[in-house]
């Protein structure tokens, strides 16, 4: 048995890994049945098709030519982490519109040859449409901007 896609092998590893912690992390979970589920039914199904997803990721492993797996491109990763972190941190402090227009300016830095007048433009769209969407339209208790509760 030879791996002819290696990025395939390395996905259904991963899907191996979340299947299996779900199993696990659930299985002291009340299961129930479909007509009364309990709070461990949904967790097991989903568990259970993510473990399905990872064996046909096997399968297709085996069966079929893929590419070597790449390395990684740390840039990417560490901006779109440190966006989604800074979020975090910045939304009590700043508030929804101003953590939602620096994390987008710091995700766009994911990229090279970055133009910060266009992620800026980007950046505010996306804080008055987050704002409308979550705060006006769901009315969740989010502050819009710094001191406002």
């Amino acid at each position: 048995m030879r791996v002819r896609s290696p990025q395939d092998l390395g996905a259904a590893i991963v899907f191996f890994l979340i299947g299996g912690a779900g199993l696990w992390f659930g299985q002291e979970l009340e299961r129930g049945t479909a007509s009364k589920m309990g709070t461990g039914y949904f967790p097991f199904i989903l568990s259970c098709l993510i473990l399905v997803i990872g064996a046909v990721l096997l399968a297709r492993a085996i069966a079929t030519d893929g590419p070597d797996i790449e390395r990684p491109q740390w840039r990417p990763i560490a901006f779109i982490l440190g966006a989604v972190v800074g979020f975090g941190f910045l939304l009590q402090w700043t508030g929804l519109l101003a953590a939602a227009l620096i994390v987008t300016v710091i995700s766009a830095y994911a990229r090279r040859n970055v133009r910060l007048r266009d992620y800026l433009w980007l950046g505010a769209g996306l804080a008055l449409f987050t704002a409308a969407v979550f705060v006006l339209a769901l009315n969740q208790p989010l502050p819009l901007w710094w001191g406002a509760e």
